[in-house]
């Protein structure tokens, strides 16, 4: 919606709201006082954009601009935090899904950047639980082909520990 027909529709509000109060309201000292306080508030509707169209590079968003940019940064850093905590969690289900667990997944990213990438993924297999199944079989390439299937990574940037 444009910024004109918003103000033309806060004004036909406000207009309307000013008459059913103006009915519902009964006479006596209350009543004038609240056609007063109801009569400022439909001027400083009326008057609302008279400050763009006298300075247009007038923004309230120049005087926050910098607080824009530190709330945008913590977003992003937020969003990126809670994708690499998303895709630990589907490595580990999915090793869960092939018997293997305690398996301990650290991806190391910049977080503070809008398109992330994934620089390196560490892999600590010191506490982890095989199923007997699994007994006779190279735990690394399982691990390795989890992490390959959600992560775009080259193998060599994969640390086991």
């Amino acid at each position: 919606m444009s910024n004109i027909s918003s103000w033309i529709l806060a004004v036909a509000g406000i207009c309307i709201l000013g008459v059913l109060i103006d009915l519902i309201m009964p006479n006596g000292q209350t009543k004038k006082y609240i056609k007063g306080v109801f009569a400022f508030f439909v001027v400083l509707i009326i008057i609302s954009p008279l400050p763009n169209l006298l300075k247009k590079e007038f923004s309230i968003n120049d005087i926050f601009e910098e607080d824009a940019i530190i709330i945008q940064e913590d977003f992003i850093f937020q969003i990126n935090r809670d994708r690499l905590e998303t895709i630990e969690n589907m490595i580990k289900a999915d090793l869960h899904e092939q018997g293997i667990d305690n398996v301990g997944i650290i991806i190391n990213a910049n977080v503070f950047v809008e398109k992330m990438k994934i620089e390196t993924v560490f892999v600590d297999l010191s506490e982890v639980v095989i199923n007997q199944d699994l007994e006779h079989i190279d735990i690394n390439e399982l691990v390795l082909k989890s992490i390959l299937k959600y992560v775009v990574i080259e193998e060599k940037n994969i640390i086991f520990n």
